[in-house]
């Protein structure tokens, strides 16, 4: 699921994140919450390759969270480096990202 969020654009990484969830990215933007983050990622979703390293996961009933390193491609876009944690809540059997967070990597 997380994966798809990288690569599936941001229609499909919509439908998996919960409707005032909030999103931190490297400045700018910053952060983002609700309908601000999907004007954001239309503009830079598409991402052709990722690869996630470092995977944790760790649940405390409903809620899970995943860390990970990633490394994503685009065409015309150097490889982006970033340290990543996603928040997800069980909403009655359907699991939402309630935020996501990304710490670039120099």
């Amino acid at each position: 699921m997380e994966e798809h969020f990288w690569t599936s654009g941001a229609h499909n990484a919509r439908a998996t994140t919960a409707t005032n969830a909030v999103m931190v990215f490297p400045y700018p933007p910053g952060i983002l919450q609700g309908d601000q983050i999907w004007t954001h990622l239309l503009e830079r979703t598409g991402w052709r390759s990722v690869i996630m390293t470092e995977r944790r996961v760790m649940r405390c009933g409903d809620i899970a969270i995943l860390t990970y390193r990633v490394s994503a491609e685009k065409p015309d876009v150097s490889i982006y480096k970033a340290l990543c944690a996603s928040t997800y809540l069980n909403d009655d059997h359907l699991w939402l990202r309630i935020s996501h967070q990304q710490t670039v990597i120099t």
